[in-house]
């Protein structure tokens, strides 16, 4: 009988259990995980990812706070929040409960923080910067405890030249000294985000998670360390952000938010890769599609902008980074691919929230009209609105090395430079293009030139004293060679391993070459840094002739005279055609080799050669 009373207690208590419990809800994601309060916008749209958590109705209650609306998706698993925050609201946390039938079914407890009251006035990077940008996975390991994560895929593997090698964000911190003693003011990081792909995640172009710094590099305390420790030695950190595609180990791959989440109705479709169209007014519209819509690879699935929670999404990620981390600057990954309506409302939106933050767009083309179309305030054909600021020069970097290597002619060799930089007439502000010998995707700048000490010495002397911001690729300082391919040009910095037999941080086993190219740029950077012709100046140049390209950069008093000689031969170079600069001015000092020279008598200027005066 005792058995059967069992047997009854049993049936009873599984037919009493609440409803909710057959329903257990949780919250797998809510993003952003936290925000500030004194926002120049004052509306928040909050992403709650859990097993469907549209089922319930979100509740809060908090002074200045508010939901303004609960959206759901084709994706019950999703729901959008806008919550308005009023300008009175303080600083805390509360407690946004979800419910179901007036029952309280999971809680969130989120947090507003206090705002930086200097936030919004962040001055982004200028022309008096020098930017350095560093793979991380390769510059320098700080931590070895990190090369591997138990919950991350790829480990450690420093034998293959595309795996993992242990590079991370303590390294970097580490050798900050270095950076600022070369003389570098801006540090860009290759991408830093959680990529958790089976393989090839070294570069970081892939992420699968937009909240978290990737596990193999730190975490997000770390991350902001290194911002903060960067700002007391006068560097401003640069983020490197996508908003075109993810990696295809993304979470939201496992589990859509909508079908249109990700173009081509989330399968794969190669991007023509066809820059023009875009621009193109006589391309039917699926060609412009196959472009912006199509992906690079079937690991990096392509996003939807037009989506407007995805839109939001991206929008406010990229300003809780900046919030967060206090960076000065974003370079903004494959530009163009992205739909360009979100683009223009994201930079509008990055230009409301911090007036004076600074991104730089990458749209990989010789054609100056198409970079000049992305950036804010050049003329257009159309009505498009962009508030981007600065766009990578691309053009003269191509140029710089076609102009360096071809034999003089009239229409070849130096002149080829000079032939971009006229055409600045396309730009908004070319003095805010950034401008660069090589990065992370092409050949190494020494490579590129055929191992020539000449020509590099003059390649970076013009890269740094040209109009614009300039762009130094990690190693590039030190003669670091490369292919094209990206694992060989992403090679180890040389010292920031501890089983490295040559330091490129202290000079040890570097070769004679080497150390001379370290000391020209360190000086050339450190002086840089005090010219205020070159850092704020006018760029003022003359039509090359017979080999020679001499430029000036000016404010107000202060002049600075370039000559570039690219003729196998020394050249004699008189001063008279320079007169209406020269005026009553009739010595020059070298900033290398501290020798001066009389303006009023011919300079001798030996070949393949770059000559720095500062004029008096």
């Amino acid at each position: 009988m005792k058995y059967l009373n069992l047997n009854w207690l049993l049936l009873f208590i599984i037919y009493t259990i609440p409803a909710s419990s057959k329903n257990s809800y949780q919250i797998d994601h809510l993003e952003p995980p936290f925000w500030w309060t004194g926002m120049q916008d004052n509306t928040l749209q909050l992403m709650v990812h859990g097993k469907n958590i549209a089922d319930l109705e979100p509740e809060l209650s908090y002074p200045g706070v508010e939901i303004n609306q609960v959206h759901r998706v084709d994706n019950s698993n999703y729901l959008f929040i806008d919550i308005l925050l009023s300008e009175t609201t303080m600083p805390g946390k509360f407690d946004i409960v979800f419910k179901q039938s007036g029952q309280r079914q999971v809680n969130y407890t989120y947090e507003l923080l206090v705002r930086n009251p200097s936030s919004a006035e962040r001055q982004g990077f200028t022309s008096t910067d020098v930017i350095y940008l560093i793979t991380p996975d390769r510059y320098a390991n700080g931590d070895t405890e990190n090369d591997s994560a138990p919950s991350l895929k790829e480990k450690l593997n420093r034998r293959n030249k595309d795996g993992r090698h242990g590079g991370d964000i303590q390294g970097i911190i580490n050798h900050l000294d270095y950076i600022a003693e070369m003389g570098f003011t801006q540090i860009w990081l290759n991408p830093v985000l959680e990529n958790n792909q089976k393989k090839y995640s070294y570069h970081g172009y892939s992420t699968t998670d937009y909240y978290n710094i990737d596990a193999r590099f730190g975490n997000n305390a770390l991350y902001k360390k290194l911002s903060e420790q960067a700002e007391r030695k006068g560097i401003g950190i640069i983020k490197d952000i996508i908003l075109n595609h993810i990696g295809s180990e993304h979470w939201w791959m496992m589990d859509l938010p909508s079908s249109d989440w990700i173009n081509n109705e989330g399968k794969f479709l190669q991007t023509s890769h066809n820059h023009l169209a875009v621009h193109d007014p006589h391309l039917v519209q699926s060609e412009k599609d196959a472009f912006t819509d199509g992906w690079f690879v079937q690991t990096m699935p392509d996003l939807n902008q037009t989506n407007p929670y995805l839109a939001m999404y991206l929008i406010q990620n990229s300003i809780w980074w900046i919030e967060y981390a206090s960076l000065s600057g974003f370079r903004v990954d494959t530009y163009p691919y992205v739909d360009k309506i979100f683009l223009s409302d994201w930079s509008r939106r990055i230009t409301e929230e911090y007036p004076n933050f600074s991104f730089v767009g990458e749209e990989w083309s010789s054609n100056q009209s198409m970079i000049a179309y992305w950036q804010k305030d050049s003329p257009r054909r159309d009505n498009y609105k962009s508030y981007t600021p600065n766009m990578m020069d691309f053009p003269l970097q191509e140029a710089l090395v076609k102009g360096l290597l071809s034999k003089e002619s009239w229409n070849s060799g130096i002149g080829d430079i000079y032939r971009v930089i006229a055409n600045d007439y396309v730009y908004g502000n070319p003095y805010n293009l950034v401008v660069f010998a090589g990065n992370h995707d092409m050949t190494r700048i020494f490579s590129q030139l055929n191992e020539d000490m000449d020509l590099y010495k003059m390649a970076m002397t013009y890269i740094l004293t040209t109009r614009g911001i300039p762009q130094v690729y990690y190693g590039t300082e030190i003669l670091m060679t490369g292919p094209s391919d990206h694992g060989s040009l992403r090679a180890d910095f040389p010292g920031g391993w501890s089983t490295d037999k040559v330091n490129a941080f202290d000079g040890q086993g570097l070769k004679h070459q080497q150390k001379s190219a370290q000391r020209f740029i360190k000086k050339l950077l450190n002086w840089r840094k005090e010219s205020l012709p070159i850092t704020k100046g006018e760029f003022i140049h003359f039509h090359p002739s017979d080999g020679i390209y001499v430029y000036f950069r000016k404010y107000e008093d202060e002049l600075v005279m370039v000559l570039m000689n690219n003729n196998n031969k020394t050249k004699n170079i008189s001063t008279d055609r320079f007169f209406e600069l020269l005026a009553d001015k009739n010595q020059g000092r070298s900033i290398l080799g501290n020798k001066v020279y009389d303006l009023t008598t011919k300079i001798n200027l030996p070949a393949k050669s770059a000559l720095v005066l500062e004029i008096y």
